[in-house]
C-alpha cells in the first residue's frame, strides 16, 4: 500500500519536467491514483499549455474510473481563467472525489479559491502532503509572489587565492573549465534572466545566451547609466531579449528594452521594474561592485561560486559573502560551493 507521501513524491518528479519551460507560471505534476495504482499522470509542459491537473486527466484510458479515483498534485489546482480554463473546475466535472495537494498557491487569484471551490463541490481536499518539499521546488514561483521580486542567484568564478579577475583586463577573461562552462549554460536556461554590469559587459563581451546545452535563452539585462555601451557589443545581438537599464531614456528598438530608472537605491528599483516585468529569477553575472552591491543589502537568495585551482596573484578581489553552505561539488577541476541566504 503506497502512501500519499509517495504519491506526491510523484508529482513532483513530475513537475521538474517542466523547468525551465514554464515560467512564470509554477511547475506541477499531478497523479491519478486507482486502488493504489496509478492511472493518468501529467506536468505542466510549456507556459500557455495544459496544466499538470488536465493533461493527468486526459491520460486516463477508461474516464468511468475518474469518479472512484484520488488526484494528486503538489500545488493547489488554479480557480481562475489565464491562458487556460481553471484546472479545478475541469476536476469537478469530471467528478473526482478526492483531492491531495502538496502546497497552497499563494498567487492572489488562486490563494485558496481553489480548495474553496472543490470542497464547495463536495470534493474532499487534503492539503500539506509534503509541504516544504513542494514549497522548495517552487521556490522561485513563491519568492516572486509574496516577496514581490525575483528570486537571486548570484554566480562568479575566483582564483584560489580570492580574485575574480586580472588588473588592467583587456580581453574576455575565462577561468574555469568546459565542465563549470557547461553547468553554467545549464543554468541560464533555467532562469528567466541574467544580469551585468556596464564593466563586464565592456570587458568580457558575453552573449549571456545559452549555446552549451539545449534551452531557452535567458532575457540578458545590463546597467548602463549613461548608455556608454558600444552597440556592437554581443549584448545587443538579436538572439533574445536585452533590457538596459538607464538614468537617460525610455524606448524599445527591436530586441533591445531601454527602461529609466532612478539610481538612488539602485538595486530595489532594479527589483521592482524585474517585478513589473514578471520575471521570476534572475542571475547576477557580475562584476565584482554588482554582486557586492546585492550581498551589501542582503537582497540574494543563493550564490553560486566557483573556485579554480590556479593563483592569479595580482587582480581584482572577488565579492566578500556570508551565507549558508548546503553544496559543493567537484566540476572538472573546479570547486562549486552553493551558499543560501537563509
Amino acid at each position: 500500500m503506497q502512501t500519499q507521501e509517495f504519491f506526491i513524491q510523484k508529482c513532483l518528479e513530475l513537475a521538474k519536467k517542466g523547468k525551465g519551460n514554464v515560467s512564470p507560471n509554477p511547475m506541477a505534476g499531478c497523479v491519478i491514483v486507482y486502488n493504489n495504482e496509478i492511472i493518468g499522470e501529467g506536468y505542466h509542459e510549456k507556459y500557455g499549455f495544459s496544466h499538470a491537473e488536465v493533461n493527468a486527466i486526459a491520460s486516463v484510458k477508461d474516464k468511468s474510473l475518474l469518479k472512484k479515483s484520488t488526484l494528486y498534485v503538489n500545488l493547489e489546482p488554479c480557480a481562475h481563467f489565464g491562458k487556460t480554463a481553471p484546472c479545478s473546475s475541469h476536476i469537478i466535472e469530471h467528478k473526482i472525489p478526492k483531492v491531495i495537494i502538496g502546497c497552497l498557491d499563494t498567487f492572489h487569484k488562486v490563494s485558496g479559491k481553489g480548495i474553496e471551490k472543490l470542497q464547495n463541490s463536495g470534493i474532499e481536499v487534503v492539503l500539506g502532503v509534503l509541504e516544504k518539499e513542494s514549497r522548495e521546488l517552487n521556490t522561485r514561483f513563491f519568492t516572486f509572489q509574496e516577496k514581490k521580486r525575483p528570486y537571486i542567484i548570484l554566480k562568479w568564478a575566483e582564483s584560489k587565492d580570492g580574485f575574480i579577475a586580472p588588473h588592467n583586463q583587456s580581453e574576455p577573461f575565462w577561468m574555469t573549465s568546459s565542465e563549470s562552462k557547461k553547468l553554467v549554460h545549464k543554468w541560464r536556461a533555467e532562469e528567466d534572466a541574467i544580469l551585468v554590469g556596464r564593466i563586464t559587459a565592456e570587458k568580457d563581451n558575453p552573449c549571456l545566451t545559452v549555446r552549451e546545452v539545449k534551452g531557452n535563452h535567458p532575457i540578458r539585462i545590463v546597467i548602463d547609466k549613461d548608455l556608454k555601451l558600444s552597440k556592437e557589443l554581443n549584448l545587443f545581438n538579436n538572439e533574445a531579449r536585452t533590457i538596459v537599464f538607464n538614468h537617460i531614456k525610455s524606448d524599445t528598438q527591436s530586441n533591445i528594452n531601454y527602461i529609466k530608472i532612478n539610481f538612488n537605491n539602485l538595486i530595489k528599483n532594479i527589483l521592482e521594474e524585474l517585478y513589473k516585468q514578471n520575471i521570476q529569477s534572475v542571475i547576477i553575472e557580475g562584476g565584482t561592485i554588482t554582486l557586492q552591491s546585492f550581498i551589501d543589502i542582503s537582497m540574494w537568495d543563493e550564490a553560486r561560486i566557483f573556485t579554480t585551482k590556479e593563483n592569479l596573484i595580482h587582480g581584482l578581489r572577488a565579492p566578500k559573502i556570508i551565507g549558508n553552505t548546503r553544496e559543493e561539488a567537484e566540476i572538472g577541476v573546479d570547486h562549486l560551493k552553493i551558499l543560501y541566504n537563509d
